[in-house]
C-alpha cells in the first residue's frame, strides 16, 4: 500500500532548470516514479544531453528551451509543457542562479538578475501552472528553497541569493492557503551544501569548505538525490496531507 503512494504513473510533470544537478536528479526521480517529464532550461545543449540521460533511463522526457526570469517565456514553458505531455500535474521549479558579491558592490542588474530568476520567475511558473491545476482540480507543486532562505551564509556574501529563497520560502506558503481549498498542494524544499555545480567552486575552496562542511553535523555534502527523493514525496500522494512546508535537508546545518 505505502510504496504505491509514490508512484506517480500517468502523471504529466515539469521541472524548469531540469538538466543538471538538482534539477536534473528531481527529474529521473520523476520519471523513475513513472511520470512523463519535461525539463526546461536555458542551454539547449545542455537540456539534449539531460533527455538523453533520462531517456537511457527509460524515462519519457522532452525539452523545453526557457528562461523563466521572463514572464512571457515562463508561461509558454508551462503551456507548451502541457501540451506535450497531455496535461500538467506536476511543477517543480528549480531554476536559479547564485551570486556572491559584497552588498556595496552589488549592482542593480545583478540584484535584478538573481530576483528576477530566482523569485519572480518561479512565481510566473506558479501561476501558470496554477491556472490548469485549478481548471483541472488538483495538482503539486515543489519549489527548490533554500538554508539560505533562514540564515545568512558564512563566508561568503550573497544578500541577493539569500533575499530571494527567503522570498521564495514565504512564496509557497502564501500560495499553499490561497489555493489549498482548490486541491493544489504547494510545498517547498530548502536544501544545503549539496554537490552540483553551483556549489563546486566552493567545496573546491579549503577555506569555504572548511567553513561549510565544519558547520555541518553530518560533517559532508549532500547529494542532489538526497533533494529529489524529498520533492518525490512531496510531489506524491504519501505527502497528501502537506501543504505549505519547507522542508529542510541540510545534514543538520540549521540546527544550531
Amino acid at each position: 500500500m505505502y510504496a504505491e503512494l509514490f508512484r506517480l504513473d500517468g502523471r504529466a510533470a515539469l521541472v524548469t532548470g531540469g538538466s543538471r544537478g538538482i534539477g536534473l536528479a528531481c527529474a529521473e526521480a520523476l520519471g523513475e516514479a513513472g511520470a512523463r517529464v519535461a525539463i526546461s532550461a536555458r542551454s539547449r545543449e545542455e537540456g539534449a544531453k539531460a533527455v538523453d540521460y533520462l531517456k537511457q533511463k527509460g524515462i519519457e522526457a522532452i525539452y523545453l528551451p526557457a528562461d523563466v526570469s521572463s514572464e512571457s517565456a515562463a508561461q509558454e514553458a508551462v503551456r507548451q509543457a502541457a501540451e506535450a505531455l497531455g496535461g500538467l500535474d506536476i511543477l517543480v521549479n528549480n531554476a536559479g542562479i547564485a551570486r556572491h558579491c559584497d552588498s556595496l558592490k552589488l549592482t542593480p542588474e545583478t540584484w535584478n538578475e538573481v530576483i528576477d530568476t530566482n523569485l519572480t520567475g518561479l512565481f510566473w511558473c506558479c501561476r501558470a501552472a496554477i491556472g490548469m491545476m485549478v481548471a483541472k482540480g488538483s495538482g503539486s507543486i515543489v519549489n527548490i528553497g533554500s538554508i539560505s532562505g533562514f540564515i545568512s551564509n558564512l563566508p561568503q556574501n550573497q544578500v541577493a541569493y539569500n533575499a530571494s529563497k527567503a522570498g521564495v520560502h514565504m512564496l509557497t506558503k502564501s500560495l499553499a492557503g490561497e489555493f489549498a481549498a482548490s486541491n493544489i498542494r504547494i510545498n517547498a524544499v530548502a536544501p544545503g551544501y549539496i554537490e552540483t555545480a553551483m556549489t563546486q567552486g566552493g567545496l573546491d575552496d579549503p577555506e569555504w569548505s572548511k567553513i561549510w562542511l565544519g558547520m555541518t553535523p553530518m560533517a559532508r555534502a549532500g547529494k542532489a538525490s538526497e533533494v529529489a527523493a524529498a520533492v518525490l514525496f512531496l510531489a506524491s500522494d504519501a505527502a497528501s496531507y502537506v501543504t505549505g512546508s519547507v522542508l529542510t535537508i541540510d545534514g543538520g546545518y540549521t540546527i544550531h
